[in-house]
């Protein structure tokens, strides 16, 4: 397993991989020190990232593997499909599955997601509009939006039905 630290304006974050996947896209409260690499992958993640920050970047292009069962994966390939910019309801990702009984295990499921950003977790909201639901920190989710949002040039971001 290897591992980078790299600033992001929403925090350090911690790419890590191993010899062929990234593995987890988190980022830390901590105040913790930028590190290098000379793992390609890790850097390819961390222009990727940089790029998507910049607004340079709509759709992460980066082999991708984490544990989780087969829902779970089901679920993290459902929130690739959210475009850019959007969001829809735990409800709206419930239905998209045709499994509109499991809203609180797909919301589970949600929250297990090691990929932050990459996989856009952020972009799924409670069904009343609010932002509910993010293991980074709810002002990181509302920073993320707005970030797309302004990236759009939307002013906010657009419930997808």
């Amino acid at each position: 397993m290897y591992e980078v630290y790299h600033r992001t304006p929403v925090g350090i974050a911690l790419i890590a991989a191993d010899d062929t996947h990234i593995t987890k896209v988190s980022i830390r409260d901590e105040e913790l020190e930028e590190t290098t690499t000379d793992l390609p992958l890790l850097n390819e993640a961390i222009k990727q990232l940089d790029e998507y920050f910049a607004g340079d970047r709509k759709v992460f292009d980066l082999p991708l593997n984490q544990p989780g069962s087969d829902f779970q994966q089901q679920v993290w390939q459902q929130l690739l499909q959210i475009p850019y910019g959007t969001t829809i309801t735990y409800g709206h990702q419930s239905n998209q599955m045709k499994n509109p009984l499991a809203i609180r295990a797909i919301a589970a499921a949600n929250g297990k997601n090691n990929l932050w950003i990459v996989v856009p977790c952020h972009r799924v909201i409670g069904s009343n509009g609010s932002l509910t639901g993010y293991a980074g920190g709810l002002w990181r989710k509302q920073w993320l939006l707005e970030h797309e949002a302004r990236v759009m040039g939307t002013g906010q971001t657009k419930l997808a039905f």
